[in-house]
């Protein structure tokens, strides 16, 4: 029988928000996904909103635009608002379609305050974002 109360799960859960922060030139698109696969979505745009406080606070329209676009939750980030670029996409032998790798490679970088993709990821044709 395991000891771990549900009070114990959301400090663990809370920890790790206070403690996760973006690597050194991570994108926002690379450190939603990295989040999402460990600590999974809360239905928010948890991750998101951090990303965007500890690198770019001043980008006080992002989740606006997310919202936009019906991105309501941090694994629609990269589902809705970003999709993998071509290259990092692989081939379904049984299927002969396209879909994206298990774990996407290490993020190909951006200045510390963009919040713009890295160059593993593409904006939706929905996002609505400028150019």
């Amino acid at each position: 029988m395991s000891s771990t109360t549900g009070a114990d799960e959301v400090e663990h859960y809370l920890r790790a928000v206070v403690e996760r922060e973006p690597q050194v030139g991570e994108c926002l698109a690379c450190f939603v996904d990295r989040m999402v696969a460990e600590f999974g979505c809360d239905s928010s745009l948890l991750w998101a909103t951090r990303f965007r406080d500890l690198r770019s606070p001043t980008a006080t329209a992002l989740e606006k635009r997310f919202r936009a676009q019906a991105v309501r939750c941090d694994c629609l980030v990269v589902q809705k608002a970003y999709t993998p670029v071509r290259e990092v996409l692989v081939r379904d032998l049984h299927t002969d379609e396209l879909e994206r790798p298990e774990r996407m490679p290490p993020c190909a970088g951006v200045r510390r305050t963009n919040t713009r993709p890295c160059a593993h990821w593409r904006r939706s044709p929905m996002a609505g974002y400028p150019d």
